[in-house]
């Protein structure tokens, strides 16, 4: 019975941990699949369109080599006039001119267009052209936005209890560390007083019988006859314990020998698991001083590795283009040459983007607070005193 109990013990555990999983993986595998969705429409919409060389760019073209063919031999004569002309001729071409879209809009190019939409950073050098592409664009926002925040929040709740245990393991060696400093050995009552606490604490967790709870009474030990009864009383619990656990058994083999009810109660328990999604956030309590060193050292790790294959980009460069990205800000100045490098930082980013938003969520706690405290204040100030009239 033992060699059978334990594989269906690992069979248990294993379901548990994989129902307890299956939420968290849904939201990453769904986002994985709508974005590889939208690099394959991009990629076939934008990308096939036909360039037809309009009027303005015939007109550019026809400028461009009228300049040049009036361009003297020695140009410092002409040269303020030559830049006016250059200066406004480039102001008014446009970039699609002198973009091939098969070039521009490959798959890998069309997933890093998609991954900056439903992250909302947007840096703008990759924008659809055609109206079927913007009006898919709007659609695709208003089903990736969602799904991106509700994976942000998801993992924020995993990171959330990450950095919460790890703080409160921090805070726990911390104490034990300044109280060796403190105490002397056995000199230290306080210690002492510790010990005698948690050996306490483990009598009480210790599962007893009756008879021992009510021997070690001291009016048991001087009357010990008057409390003979409770030999009988402990029996009687006895069976009773017993009873239970034949119904328990009873109830197991119902269970398994009906799968619907058993389907029922896991679908109930995954349930349960998306009902929780969003609680572990909010019951983050970490100093802010600590979520902003570790962005910080988040991005500079990012900063010191993305300079190897962005060649122009220094470590300043890059700090700041990690720091624009995390943030959604996305003003497109600094423009990647190999975005499909960054595209397999992906992961970098998500979790990057979910760091921020927990600390955004505790500077908002934390101004909500201040706000409290100085509204309440204002209040006390403005409150008239009693008067106290004579009767």
């Amino acid at each position: 019975m033992a060699s059978t109990s334990q594989p269906l013990r690992g069979k248990r555990a294993c379901k548990k941990i994989f129902w307890a999983v299956f939420p968290h993986a849904c939201f990453i595998l769904s986002l994985v699949i709508y974005a590889f969705l939208g690099a394959f429409m991009f990629s076939h919409i934008e990308g096939n369109r036909k360039v037809n060389s309009s009027e303005e760019y015939r007109k550019f073209l026809q400028n461009l080599w009228y300049i040049s063919r009036n361009l003297s031999d020695n140009m410092t004569e002409n040269e303020e006039m030559f830049k006016q002309k250059i200066h406004k001729l480039l102001s008014e071409a446009e970039r699609d001119w002198f973009v091939n879209p098969k070039e521009k809009w490959t798959f890998f190019g069309s997933l890093f267009f998609c991954c900056t939409v439903f992250t909302t950073v947007g840096y703008g050098n990759t924008y659809p052209v055609t109206r079927t592409g913007k009006y898919l664009c709007m659609l695709y926002a208003l089903c990736g936005i969602p799904l991106m925040f509700l994976v942000l929040t998801d993992m924020g709740d995993i990171l959330a209890t990450v950095l919460s245990k790890s703080y409160n393991e921090f805070r726990k060696l911390q104490s034990k560390i300044l109280a060796s400093k403190l105490c002397s050995g056995s000199t230290c009552n306080k210690e002492v007083e510790l010990k005698r606490r948690a050996q306490s604490k483990v009598v009480i967790s210790e599962p007893l019988t009756i008879m021992e709870v009510l021997r070690s009474q001291p009016g048991v030990k001087r009357k010990p006859i008057k409390y003979h009864n409770a030999e009988i009383f402990e029996m009687l619990i006895a069976r009773e314990n017993e009873h239970t656990k034949l119904t328990r058994n009873k109830s197991i083999e119902r269970w398994s020998s009906c799968p619907e009810l058993a389907r029922g109660k896991t679908m109930s328990r995954v349930i349960e698991n998306f009902d929780k999604i969003g609680k572990q956030l909010e019951k983050l309590d970490v100093p802010i001083v600590l979520m902003v060193l570790v962005i910080f050292v988040y991005i500079s790790c990012a900063a010191a590795i993305l300079p190897h294959w962005e060649t122009r980009l220094d470590f300043q460069e890059a700090f700041y283009f990690c720091f624009i990205t995390l943030t959604t800000i996305g003003f497109g100045d600094t423009q990647l040459e190999h975005p499909k490098f960054f595209l397999f930082f992906s992961l970098y980013i998500i979790i990057g983007m979910e760091i921020v938003f927990i600390a955004f969520k505790l500077g908002q706690d934390r101004l909500i607070g201040l706000y409290k405290k100085v509204i309440s204040f204002c209040g006390e100030k403005k409150m008239p005193s009693k008067k106290i009239y004579p009767k």
